[in-house]
C-alpha cells in the first residue's frame, strides 16, 4: 500500500507540474495584428531594408544623373627661394642670394555638360527605376515578413490544440489507471493490469513534456520575428482554432499575381533598367557639348626683376564640341553586350513568370485537396470520439481488455493529430496563396 500511495504521489506530481510548466513565467496574450505590427516597427531584416531604400531614394537626384553642373574653388598660397648666377657677354658678373618670390592664387571654375546623347537624362530615368526597385524590395521583405510571422503564428496555434490533445490523452490514461487500481483494489484486476496502465501514463506524460519544449521553441521564434528583448516571454494567442478561408478562386489568384506578384514586378523593372542600360552605352556614339567657365585672381610678389609686385585676374569661359571617333572597338563590343543583358533579362522574366506560374497551381492543388481532407478528418474525429465514448464504458463494465482499449484511445489521439495537421496545413497553402498573388498584407488589418 506504501508503495501505492508513493506512487500515486509521484504521478500526481507529473501532472500537476506539467499543468503549471505553460504558466511559471509573465504571459501576454497577442493576437496576429499584433504580432505583425510588432514586428514591422522592429524586425532586422525590415530595418534594414528600409535603410536600403532610403539610399535608393537618395540616389534619385538630377546631380547624381549629370543633369547639373559643378562648381569647384581652389585657392593656393606659395613661394620659391633662389640663388642666381649670371654672367654677362658685354663682361661682368651678378649674383643674386636668397631671392623670395611668393605666388598667391584663387579660382571659380564652372563646368557643365549640356549634350552627351542623352546620357545625363537617360541615367535620371535609370534612378528612378532604381528608386521603385528599391520600394518593391522592402515590399518583399514586409511581404515574407508577413507570411513567416502568420505561418508561425498559426503553428503555435496549432502546436498549442496538439498540446490540449495530448493532455486529453494523459487525463484519459489517468482515468484508465483509477479504474485498474480500483479494480486490482477489490480483486477484480492484476497488478499486471496496474502497471500497465501506469506504464501508459507515463508514456502519454513524457510525450506531452516534449510538446511544451516544441510550444517554447515556437514562442521563441515569434518572439525573434518580433525582435522583442524578451525572447523568452510566453505567449498566449488570442485565436484557439486556426480559421481558414475556403473561398479563394484560382482565375482570381492568377490576374492578382500576374498584377501584383512582388517578384514580378521586380523583373519588370529590371528588364526597363536594362533598357536604359543600352541607350546609356550607345549614347557614346553621340558628339558631346561642355560648357566651362571661372575666374582666377593671381598675386606675385618678386624678390628682385623689374617688377616688386604684380596682380592678374579675370574671367575665362568656352565650349568644347567632341566626339569619340575610335576607342578600339570598345563601344561596339559594350553595345554588343548590353544587347545580350536585356534579352537575357526578357528571357529571366518569362522564367520567373513560368515559375510563379507553376507555384501558384501547386499550392492551389494542394489546397483544394486539403480542404477535401479536412472534411474528411472532421468526420473521422466524430466517429472516433463515438468509439472512444463507447470503449470507455466497455472498459469500466469490463467486456473489454486494456490493450483494446489502448488501441482505441490513441485511434482518437491520432484522429485529432491528423485534424489539426491538416487544418495547418491548410492554412500554410492559404498563406502562400495569398503571398504569391501579392495580397498577404491583407493579413495585417
Amino acid at each position: 500500500m506504501k508503495q501505492k500511495k508513493a506512487m500515486n504521489r509521484i504521478i500526481s506530481f507529473i501532472l500537476t507540474t506539467l499543468g503549471i510548466t505553460y504558466s511559471l513565467s509573465a504571459q501576454v496574450t497577442y493576437d496576429l495584428n499584433h504580432c505583425i505590427t510588432t514586428g514591422l516597427e522592429k524586425n532586422f531584416s525590415i530595418l534594414i531594408a528600409r535603410n536600403n531604400q532610403i539610399i535608393a531614394d537618395q540616389n534619385f537626384t538630377p546631380g547624381n544623373a549629370g543633369l547639373l553642373p559643378s562648381i569647384d574653388v581652389s585657392g593656393r598660397y606659395g613661394g620659391t627661394i633662389n640663388t642666381t648666377n649670371q654672367t654677362y657677354y658685354a663682361g661682368g658678373d651678378s649674383s643674386l642670394n636668397n631671392i623670395h618670390n611668393t605666388t598667391a592664387t584663387a579660382a571659380v571654375a564652372f563646368d557643365w555638360t549640356l549634350f552627351q546623347g542623352f546620357n545625363a537624362i537617360t541615367t535620371y530615368k535609370k534612378l528612378s527605376e532604381l528608386k521603385m526597385v528599391g520600394e518593391l524590395n522592402t515590399q518583399m521583405t514586409i511581404e515574407d515578413f508577413v507570411a513567416g510571422m502568420t505561418t508561425e503564428y498559426y503553428y503555435f496555434v496549432q502546436q498549442l490544440q496538439l498540446d490540449h490533445n495530448l493532455a486529453y490523452a494523459v487525463s484519459l490514461s489517468r482515468e484508465r489507471v483509477r479504474i485498474d487500481r480500483e479494480r486490482y483494489l477489490l480483486g477484480g484486476a492484476s497488478k499486471l493490469q496496474l502497471l500497465q496502465s501506469m506504464v501508459y501514463l507515463n508514456s502519454d506524460s513524457s510525450r506531452y513534456a516534449r510538446q511544451k519544449e516544441v510550444l517554447k521553441g515556437s514562442q521563441i521564434r515569434i518572439n525573434r520575428l518580433m525582435a522583442v528583448d524578451d525572447l523568452g516571454q510566453n505567449i498566449i494567442p488570442a485565436d484557439s482554432i486556426i480559421i481558414i478561408h475556403q473561398g479563394l478562386v484560382f482565375d482570381s489568384l492568377l490576374a492578382s499575381t500576374m498584377q501584383l506578384n512582388t517578384g514580378l514586378q521586380i523583373a519588370r523593372k529590371n528588364q526597363k533598367i536594362s533598357d536604359y542600360d543600352y541607350k546609356i552605352v550607345t549614347s557614346r556614339s553621340y558628339p558631346y557639348l561642355n560648357l566651362t567657365s571661372g575666374y582666377s585672381l593671381n598675386y606675385y610678389d618678386y624678390g628682385s626683376g623689374t617688377y616688386k609686385k604684380q596682380d592678374i585676374g579675370g574671367y575665362n569661359y568656352g565650349l568644347t564640341l567632341g566626339m569619340n571617333v575610335f576607342d578600339g572597338f570598345n563601344r561596339r563590343r559594350e553595345i554588343a553586350n548590353a544587347r545580350i543583358a536585356r534579352e537575357n533579362l526578357e528571357i529571366e522574366y518569362r522564367q520567373i513568370e513560368q515559375q510563379v506560374n507553376a507555384d501558384l497551381l501547386n499550392i492551389f492543388y494542394a489546397y483544394q485537396n486539403n480542404l477535401l481532407l479536412l472534411k474528411l478528418e472532421e468526420q473521422n474525429l466524430k466517429t472516433a470520439d463515438e468509439n472512444l465514448e463507447i470503449a470507455l464504458e466497455r472498459y469500466k463494465l469490463g467486456s473489454l481488455s486494456g490493450l483494446e482499449l489502448r488501441e482505441v484511445q490513441q485511434s482518437r489521439l491520432e484522429a485529432e493529430e491528423r485534424l489539426i495537421s491538416v487544418q495547418y496545413q491548410t492554412k500554410v497553402a492559404e498563406i502562400s496563396l495569398m503571398q504569391i498573388s501579392g495580397k498577404v498584407l491583407e493579413y495585417l488589418q
